[in-house]
């Protein structure tokens, strides 16, 4: 009898133990690199992120991937096969993000994503139904920056944009969408993340003297084509996309990105939204948090893809709990349902409503446009 008594209570020990099991979250990130001025407020929103969800502790492992494609694939394995994770969220980039889909999908972990590029979640095949990502896709601010030019008499336009997944995505859409609202491409350009010089490419944008030009690029890296276009004496409309609203931007480009015009998530201009914006209290919650850790003014967008990440999770975790314990394949597997079906969550850039043919579930209040003026981002109303 006593023998059994005592492997009763050991057995009640064990059990819980399992239900006490921390749920861990592996985080890459691009902290170095071309991408740091993104990876950085990412990373730095990862430590407000809450350490406990439903009664379960969260541990956050975070690497950096240095914005490169085969370390973002590298760490996310080791957190996998190491670190045992049953989330990833991650990386800041599109090329990393889509790199990394194989090894979630293989494994049956979820993943959120903060890049941008709809290829990341669509089409929604059994490999993405594992992944999710909270920037805004870029065919809403695609259409966002088309619709400003139309209606401010833009005719012509040159695309200058990356020449890797994120620029390439950009020019689908722009290629795409541009004639049926009577704008006409005239000059397509690509650069390297890492260039230091795109003069020849500049030559030739402002030689076929287009009404506007849209750069496709993420980061400081995307102020190099505007400061050769400033050097070249181009006069026309300069947008850029929501890839570049961080304030090292505004310190890199300085007076040569005056003017510009871009889309971005409301976070960027919360106190400036009107009282009834539907995102204005949940992005002005997010940037009291990180302004009381950073300083007036930290704030970027990207952070803000992360923040959202983490509200993401936050949902999804109660319901997964329901059905499994953390460290299992059922408790992967129901977290990714739960991901699946997240309804009404304000975050940082928007609200989402999740579904299994809709793995970003933002929709169009989720964007604006917005001016860099006097060296401050200003809402275009």
């Amino acid at each position: 009898m006593k023998q059994f008594k005592q492997l009763a209570l050991a057995l009640a020990a064990t059990l819980s133990l399992a239900a006490q099991a921390d749920i861990n979250v592996g985080v890459t990130l691009s902290a170095t690199g071309p991408a740091a001025s993104l990876g950085i407020p990412e990373k730095n929103t990862v430590a407000l992120m809450p350490t406990t969800i439903a009664g379960q502790k969260v541990n956050y492992i975070v690497l950096d991937d240095a914005s490169d494609t085969t370390t973002a694939v590298a760490n996310t394995r080791k957190f996998i096969t190491e670190n045992k994770v049953d989330i990833v969220i991650g990386s800041t980039v599109t090329p990393n993000s889509l790199a990394m889909i194989d090894a979630v999908a293989e494994s049956g972990t979820p993943m959120i994503s903060m890049a941008a590029s709809a290829r990341i979640v669509e089409p929604i095949d059994a490999k993405k139904r594992w992944v999710f990502k909270t920037p805004q896709n870029d065919i809403m601010m695609t259409l966002a920056i088309l619709n400003h030019m139309a209606a401010n008499g833009v005719k012509t336009i040159g695309f200058i944009g990356f020449a890797d997944a994120y620029g390439e995505g950009w020019w689908g859409e722009f290629n795409k969408l541009a004639p049926s609202m009577k704008l006409n491409i005239v000059a397509s350009e690509r650069y390297n993340r890492t260039d230091t010089s795109v003069t020849g490419q500049v030559l030739k944008l402002v030689a076929a003297k287009p009404d506007a030009i849209i750069i496709a690029g993420s980061g400081t890296p995307a102020a190099l084509p505007q400061k050769a276009l400033k050097e070249r004496g181009y006069t026309g409309k300069v947008y850029q996309t929501h890839g570049v609203a961080n304030n090292d931007f505004l310190r890199v480009g300085g007076k040569d990105v005056e003017g510009t015009l871009l889309p971005s998530g409301p976070v960027l201009v919360a106190s400036q939204l009107p009282a009834d914006h539907p995102v204005r209290k949940s992005a002005l919650d997010y940037i009291t948090k990180y302004e009381a850790a950073h300083g007036k003014g930290s704030v970027s967008t990207f952070g803000g893809h992360a923040w959202d990440a983490g509200l993401l999770m936050a949902a999804a975790v109660p319901e997964a709990l329901k059905k499994a314990q953390p460290g299992t394949p059922a408790f992967r597997a129901a977290l990714r349902d739960a991901l699946e079906n997240v309804k009404n969550v304000a975050g940082a850039h928007g609200v989402f409503n999740m579904s299994a043919t809709d793995h970003l579930g933002l929709d169009q209040r989720a964007r604006v446009m917005v001016k860099i003026e006097n060296g401050t981002w200003k809402l275009v109303k």
